[in-house]
């Protein structure tokens, strides 16, 4: 073989070795390229996601605040209803008190109906009267308006009560105002002494 022989053949190996080597470049290039794609497919996905969800998260964000204004602005809606019949009562009440041939045991019978549904519509909501009388004296659902001396109760018992307490769901609203017997005198004090 011949110098210009040889160099032909090296020449081509040289060639066919660069077009190898283009061809495996550009097959790189291609498949990375259609990597790229495929990511970038994948990441328009998830920004889709994350949007939507961001969106769905506002969504529910504002529908939950609108609805605990509405909560609050309307939380005695069923209190009010309960208590419209016994308006309807007294404003009858208060007509038929007017007129000038009204009987007065008829007027106190409708007002005593009146009150018994009162305290039904607020007892459905727990409101309870606390009307303590002939019960010993509890400073965290009475307050002592006086102390009298009485030899017929025990000591700290409540003898009179001034004005009814009342309790929301068993928490104390306001006190009921009482009269107390004194630790002086009563039965307790009796014994107490011997």
């Amino acid at each position: 073989m011949s110098e210009t022989e040889q160099n032909q053949d090296v020449e081509a190996e040289i060639e066919a070795s660069s077009t190898e080597s283009t061809e495996t470049e550009e097959m790189t290039v291609e498949s990375l390229q259609a990597k790229l794609a495929e990511v970038q497919e994948k990441a328009d996905d998830n920004f889709d996601q994350l949007m939507r969800a961001r969106a769905e998260m506002e969504n529910i964000h504002r529908r939950s605040e609108r609805e605990l204004a509405n909560a609050h602005k309307y939380a005695l809606e069923k209190f009010a209803v309960e208590l419209l019949p016994v308006i309807d009562s007294m404003e009858m009440g208060v007509a038929a008190a007017m007129d000038e041939n009204a009987d007065v045991s008829k007027l106190r019978e409708g007002t005593e109906m009146t009150l018994k549904m009162f305290e039904t519509a607020i007892e459905k909501f727990g409101i309870k009267s606390v009307h303590p009388h002939g019960e010993a004296f509890n400073p965290e659902h009475h307050q002592a308006m006086t102390m009298i001396d009485s030899p017929e109760h025990k000591p700290n018992t409540i003898i009179d009560v001034m004005q009814k307490g009342y309790l929301l769901n068993e928490r104390l609203v306001r006190p009921a105002m009482v009269v107390v017997s004194s630790a002086k005198s009563g039965k307790g004090a009796d014994s107490n002494e011997k």
